[in-house]
């Protein structure tokens, strides 16, 4: 069972120069939640506030009690047990192989007997579609599988917080659905807190549960997925239906010109939500709402077609 993650009024600087600021949010126990925004605001930085490899200028970081944000380092060993960690390009070890390196945690933590870590290598690797790769090192086997086999490594201490960075990062679209499946199937499994940060706009549509938006040094809006598809406010808008008309420009935020020259440009109209995805088995998650629920119980008209098979296709589509 996953863990509640409450940030509170966070705020990191390197030198004068300003991360983000003033930022919170609760990470639900149990649901996926993902961290998108344009490139530069600081989603990996987050990441490693959360766990504590960086510490915030301000602000808090709860989690079962402890602000990660200010415990000692007996504390922060103690909470990151709870943690499991993809890196961006899974941070395989290139002289072992795919065994060792999911054993790697286990034999440095833990006093489990060879016979047990074996078991729950084993089991891991089969949970991630790895069996009969174990003995492979990581530079003969595909960036798809190294990020399955650092997955299968975040997972053999049982997280119950998986913190995840840029898994769809070079991987091409079919390899992106797979992994995207992958995650829903595990959460469904493992019961745990998720947060993923992803620019796969395709993925942020039909994975999480909850969505946020890093923008301009801030968390511009974070919330179930229906209230960030159907939203109207412009940088949402722009970044989830990867659209050039916004106030999002190539240097992260245009200037008063660019958006001057836009203002009477007539927007697309929002895409219809597509359905999200679901467990390969066909059971539902424990964090998984009908589709129309939040739209319905906010009076928010969603827009035509959605929640459909054919949303999904069109949603799909976009990747492109």
């Amino acid at each position: 069972m996953g863990v509640d993650v409450t940030v509170n009024n966070l705020t990191k600087s390197f030198g004068k120069q300003l991360i983000w600021a003033d930022v919170s949010l609760t990470l639900p126990a149990g649901e996926i939640s993902v961290m998108l925004g344009p490139s530069g605001t600081g989603k990996s930085v987050f990441l490693k506030a959360l766990i504590g490899l960086i510490k915030p200028d301000n602000g808090s970081i709860l989690i079962e009690g402890t602000d990660i944000a200010s415990c000692s380092e007996k504390e922060l060993y103690e909470v990151r047990k709870l943690f499991g960690v993809l890196f961006q390009d899974g941070a395989m070890f290139g002289s072992m192989n795919l065994y060792d390196n999911v054993a790697f945690p286990l034999r440095e933590h833990t006093k489990k007997s060879e016979s047990e870590i074996r078991d729950i290598v084993m089991e891991k690797m089969d949970l991630v579609g790895l069996l009969g790769a174990e003995f492979k090192l990581p530079g003969e086997i595909s960036g798809g599988m190294r990020k399955r086999a650092g997955l299968a490594r975040a997972l053999v201490l049982d997280p119950e917080i998986l913190l995840i960075d840029e898994p769809d990062s070079g991987l091409d679209p079919v390899r992106t659905s797979f992994i995207n499946q992958l995650f829903i199937d595990l959460n469904a499994q493992i019961d745990a807190t998720f947060l993923i940060v992803t620019h796969d706009v395709h993925s942020v549509r039909v994975v999480p549960d909850q969505i946020g938006l890093l923008y301009h040094k801030h968390l511009a809006m974070y919330g179930p997925r229906e209230m960030l598809l159907s939203s109207p406010e412009p940088v949402v808008r722009q970044f989830l239906n990867a659209q050039t008309v916004g106030p999002i420009g190539m240097s992260e935020e245009k200037d008063a010109d660019q958006l001057a020259a836009e203002k009477d440009i007539q927007l697309p109209a929002l895409p219809p939500i597509p359905l999200q995805l679901e467990p390969s088995n066909g059971i539902p998650r424990r964090s998984q709402r009908p589709p129309g629920e939040w739209c319905r119980l906010n009076g928010v008209t969603p827009p035509p077609g959605s929640f459909t098979k054919e949303a999904e296709h069109a949603s799909g589509s976009q990747q492109g």
